[in-house]
């Protein structure tokens, strides 16, 4: 019995031992999964789901996500993806489900719709991934969203384009990319400014698609019924420097060109400074435009990407960011002479035409995002 009593005692002595040494080695799992999936795979698997990309902007905030990825305080910490859908929501909603099985932590997202990918951000959302949608608003409450308030971009555009007409005189309206929230606010605010104003007519609408050359085409659609001389004003979403450019064509003086309230286009930014202040032959130069000018900052993108990776890191954020509404008038207008960062710190609004094209986006720097300017936005690198 004695040899027994020491044998069962012995077994019991190597049972807790190896149970100690098994609890020990699940605390050591347990640390190591707790320290993220950053430590455990390397790196944070992100996608970038773009949905229209036909313009500068797009381009812009693109590159300005690349060039986020890139800073030192990411590069060594996410893999990031980017896919593009166009204007086709179920490819969209297609391509985030597939991210989601590719392993995704966190997706940023350009949404075609306020609504159509609600589902498919719900399901993410359900497997522990974080979803920023930037620019454009989703509806689904687990997502994030960083935007400008757009319904005030399309009443205080609508209401100074009213003052400057003295409230009275016919418009055109070039709205954006039917579908996204930002254009229907946008579009519904300037529209029920316009209601209030009984002097005030719209006489004509195009879908702008945000761009330039989509705008011409639309305004080129609308004077073939309608000549300059019935044209009072123009509220564009994008194209106020292409409605210059044509008016200069046809013959119309400086002065005489109709004021226009629209966007960021460093094209239409360097027309709104002083004559004189950028000098040259044909539409890209200063001669005063009657003009106010807002944008969507392209770096809503990268500011997504950066709050998307701290939420991973355990720092949480609202889950709406609502970015200061950037607009530049006439009297606030200033050029940029080299596009450094401490210049943009400083407020200038328009970079001179050997810098960047006329339909780029001037609107680019932020406090937030400091690291990213100039170079970042024409080439995907920080600055």
């Amino acid at each position: 019995m004695n040899f027994i009593t020491r044998g069962l005692h012995r077994a019991g002595h190597l049972l807790r031992a190896a149970v100690r040494g098994a609890t020990l080695a699940a605390v050591f799992a347990g640390a190591l999964a707790a320290s993220g999936p950053a430590s455990a795979a390397g790196k944070y698997k992100i996608f970038l789901s773009m949905s229209y990309v036909g313009n500068d902007w797009q381009t812009e905030a693109a590159n300005m996500v690349k060039a986020m990825a890139l800073t030192p305080a990411l590069k060594d910490k996410i893999d990031l993806e980017v896919q593009v859908a166009g204007t086709d929501a179920q490819k969209q909603i297609q391509q985030i489900n597939s991210m989601v099985q590719a392993g995704a932590k966190a997706i940023v997202i350009y949404p075609i719709s306020p609504t159509a990918l609600n589902r498919a951000i719900r399901n993410a959302c359900s497997k522990g991934v974080v979803v920023v949608a930037y620019d454009g608003e989703v509806t689904e409450p687990c997502a994030h969203n960083i935007t400008i308030d757009q319904h005030e971009a399309g009443r205080v555009t609508a209401e100074w384009l009213v003052k400057t007409l003295n409230g009275k005189g016919n418009i055109v309206m070039i709205t954006g990319v039917p579908g996204t929230s930002v254009d229907r606010a946008r579009t519904e605010a300037a529209k029920e400014v316009f209601a209030k104003s009984p002097g005030i007519k719209v006489i004509a609408e195009g879908t702008g698609m945000w761009s330039q050359a989509t705008a011409k085409t639309e305004l080129s659609k609308i004077l073939a019924t309608n000549s300059w001389d019935k044209i009072d004003g123009l509220w564009m979403q994008v194209g106020c420097f292409t409605a210059a450019s044509m008016q200069l064509d046809a013959g119309i003086a400086d002065d005489k060109i109709r004021p226009c309230a629209g966007e960021s286009a460093n094209g239409h930014r360097v027309q709104m400074l002083p004559p004189g202040t950028v000098k040259g032959q044909g539409a890209y130069r200063s001669f005063g435009y009657r003009s106010i000018s807002y944008g969507s900052p392209p770096y809503s993108g990268a500011l997504a990407l950066q709050l998307a990776v701290q939420k991973l890191d355990g720092k949480d954020f609202p889950q709406h960011v609502t970015l200061k509404l950037p607009l530049v008038d006439n009297e606030h207008s200033k050029l940029c002479t080299t596009g450094s960062i401490d210049e943009l710190r400083g407020g200038c609004s328009a970079f001179a035409p050997d810098k960047v094209p006329p339909g780029w986006f001037a609107d680019i720097y932020s406090d937030e995002t400091r690291e990213l300017g100039l170079g970042a936005a024409l080439n995907g690198k920080p600055d």
